[in-house]
């Protein structure tokens, strides 16, 4: 895997902790369908209206889970012979944020949706990218919201640490820019074995991604995340062209 490495403008960005016992404000959504979206959407749309409320724009949403629990539910309905709701079968597509939020927004530019595993924010950040510099006149929303599985799955490694993050990727970005790295790492390197960091490494090693990526837009200070051989750091630069 070749070293890439790529610069994000960021025009606003919005996060909302799991741990937050508030409900998030989301009355822009017409309330009949507002009372059928899971707390997972409802975040999602929360830091995602944050972001951009009326302006046009590309819609880039990544989870690991996505609506899993949803289509938990259903699954167990189905198996104790219940019917199965069709706005609750609707509703458990991994995009269904997405839909949402383009419909109450009247927005018909694209959307998509991203999952991979552990690095799912990470590859969202590239996806997001990628559109971006295809127009940079257009912006780009990326929307980042996961919470961990059902217990019925089990134990997962590397399971996610939950809540939501959006990024707006904007020529006239207002905020500064996030600078982005991904890398091949060996396994068997110092760090990998409980030794020392090497003092060429200043950033904070964090166990999620995205306590990673919100370490860095919180603080300014670069982050960092690895795992399987996949070195992912962030660093904050609000002087970057």
């Amino acid at each position: 895997m070749p070293d890439l490495h790529w610069t994000i403008p960021v025009g606003r960005w919005s996060s909302w902790p799991a741990t937050s016992a508030a409900a998030p404000d989301i009355g822009f959504i017409e309330p009949i369908v507002r009372r059928r979206l899971s707390t997972l959407s409802k975040v999602a749309l929360k830091v995602a209206h944050d972001c951009v409320a009326l302006e046009p724009a590309r819609v880039v949403f990544a989870s690991r889970h996505g609506e899993l629990r949803r289509t938990t539910d259903i699954l167990r309905s189905i198996s104790a012979g219940e019917p199965v709701s069709p706005t609750a079968f609707s509703l458990s597509v991994l995009n269904a944020m997405t839909g949402v939020f383009g419909i109450a927004r009247g927005d018909r530019s694209a959307a998509s949706a991203v999952s991979a595993g552990a690095q799912t924010l990470g590859y969202a950040l590239l996806e997001a990218y990628a559109q971006y510099a295809t127009r940079p006149d257009a912006p780009v929303l990326l929307v980042y919201a996961d919470e961990p599985a059902d217990l019925a799955y089990g134990t997962i490694e590397d399971e996610v640490h939950g809540g939501a993050i959006a990024v707006l990727l904007d020529k006239e970005a207002s905020s500064g820019h996030l600078v982005c790295a991904l890398s091949r790492v060996d396994e068997d390197a110092p760090e990998q074995r409980g030794e020392p960091r090497t003092a060429s490494s200043d950033a904070t090693s964090f166990p999620t991604q995205s306590q990673a990526l919100l370490h860095c837009l919180e603080t300014g200070q670069p982050a960092r995340w690895q795992r399987a051989g996949a070195l992912w750091h962030w660093r904050w630069d609000g002087g970057a062209t």
